[in-house]
């Protein structure tokens, strides 16, 4: 996953873009890098959630210890060995402490850029506190360069923020899906506190309270607090703005909203009811919105409470409870510490380019430019470097010629399928990719290439620094 040394420094072609003078070409107001002080860089530079840079180079991954919930969303049907679907609450197996802390020393070794354990479910993190902690527990003594994360829908936390303190957790998600008692009816049923369910509005109040009381408490203790949202049209989609205020007012420090999941098959209420998620561009227009006040987290996978590896890959499969049992582990401190050091190294290279192309800006100047979308196949480093008949996604950035902002992507049936349903295959991904002007791939074959061209989607074969190539072909894009 981390580029030779030496391959960003040969490019195939000059950079030729233009700018307003003082603008930087790969860095925007939504980046959750830019403008942090060190600590806090510090403090994320290696978690892929928490950072859009991050997680280009850095894996994670998940270990489903905590099987049980104290709320009901309607988006949400917690699923048990479910290996074909690719959604929060979905796992293939539930797993004891020990064997979380098992699986977690043989995947550090076999795939040592995982610098993130979370637990995120099936249910609730602390509606099983004690399998959490104590799976924590056992990480934390054995494998130390390893950050601790977890998630939940925020009812008990105010009262384990001490004891995630204790334990080093130093990054904690809450979702939070609504400020508005009437809006967070529509979404939750029920709610099970202090051995009692709570129905409707007297219900919702009690989760708000206490979602409000966690999130304060984490900045008390100065835990670094990302907040979910699931945007659900018709719902609370118009309802997130207030969300995003209320949350940046008791200091969270990322939002993340994220689009509704919704489908018959998947045995939730608003899948069987018919309520639609939300297109791109309105989540886009959204997050758009919302991205002045605070920093937006665009990046997200919505993963699966096992997931395993970089974003937008799912190795789980691979270390399904009967492979990974009988694999010995193999965590090596020094030798992981290396690897990291390889992938500095390389972050450093693609700076260094990103650095070239600012400099090359600063010497023109363009204003009101017109901003356009570009689709790109990336097998992750921050580079185009994905065959476009393997991509599984699409990552899309906007470009304006001034800079090249990551805002989202797009989940595609890879086109590569051995000759079956190829052509309904490419019709999907041209879909799901129209608004974008070109498609940036390390490799097309002719058939697809024709076919993206006929739909008005130019194709561009690269391998180098995705910002790089994006200003090229925008540059190449304005004059014709």
């Amino acid at each position: 996953m981390t580029p030779p040394t030496g391959l960003l420094t040969s490019t195939t072609t000059e950079t030729k873009t233009k700018t307003k003078s003082g603008s930087c070409a790969c860095t925007s107001k939504t980046n959750a890098t830019t403008g942090l002080d060190e600590k806090i860089r510090a403090r994320i530079e290696k978690h892929p959630c928490y950072s859009e840079e991050a997680h280009h180079h850095y894996a994670r991954m998940h270990v489903a210890v905590a099987p049980a919930c104290n709320i009901q969303c309607n988006y949400c049907n917690r699923k048990y060995d479910c290996a074909n679907e690719s959604r929060p609450g979905v796992v293939s197996e539930l797993l004891t402490p020990e064997e979380a802390a098992h699986k977690v020393l043989v995947i550090a070794g076999k795939i040592p850029q995982m610098t993130v354990l979370g637990i995120a479910g099936p249910g609730d993190p602390l509606a099983n506190p004690e399998k959490t902690f104590r799976t924590f527990e056992l990480i934390a003594e054995k494998a130390p360069d390893i950050k601790l994360c977890l998630s939940t829908n925020g009812l008990m936390l105010p009262d384990y923020v001490d004891r995630i303190k204790q334990l080093n957790i130093d990054h904690v998600t809450i979702t939070i899906n609504m400020v508005d008692l009437e809006t967070g009816a529509k979404i939750y049923p029920w709610v099970h506190y202090r051995r009692k369910r709570y129905r409707g509005i007297e219900g919702v109040r009690i989760l708000h309270d206490r979602q409000m009381e966690g999130l304060q408490a984490l900045k008390e203790a100065d835990i670094l607090c990302k907040v979910n949202s699931v945007m659900i049209p018709g719902i609370n989609d118009e309802h997130l703005m207030e969300v995003d205020e209320v949350i940046r007012s008791k200091g969270a420090f990322l939002h993340n909203i994220m689009p509704l999941i919704s489908a018959p098959e998947h045995g939730t209420h608003f899948g069987l009811t018919g309520q639609r998620g939300p297109t791109a561009k309105e989540l886009k227009a959204l997050q758009d919105k919302c991205s002045g006040n605070m920093k937006m987290m665009r990046h997200c996978r919505q993963c699966r409470a096992d997931a395993v590896g970089l974003l937008g890959e799912d190795r789980s499969q691979e270390f399904t409870k009967e492979k990974f049992m009988a694999m010995t582990p193999e965590y090596n401190l020094e030798q992981r510490q290396q690897v990291h050091a390889g992938i500095e190294k390389s972050q450093k290279e693609i700076k260094a380019v990103k650095e070239k192309v600012v400099e090359t800006l600063h010497d023109k100047s363009r204003q009101n430019n017109p901003k356009i979308l570009v689709a790109v196949a990336t097998k992750g480093g921050g580079l185009v470097n994905q065959h476009f008949g393997h991509a599984k996604e699409f990552m899309v950035y906007e470009v304006d010629g001034n800079s090249v902002k990551f805002v989202g992507h797009r989940k595609i049936d890879h086109y590569c399928q051995s000759g079956y349903g190829e052509e309904a295959t490419l019709d999907n991904i041209i879909k799901a990719i129209s608004d974008c002007k070109a498609v940036l791939v390390s490799k097309i074959g002719h058939c697809p290439q024709e076919q993206l061209q006929k739909a008005g989607l130019q194709t561009v074969e690269a391998y180098d620094v995705i910002e790089k190539v994006a200003l090229e072909f925008y540059e190449q894009w304005i004059r014709d």
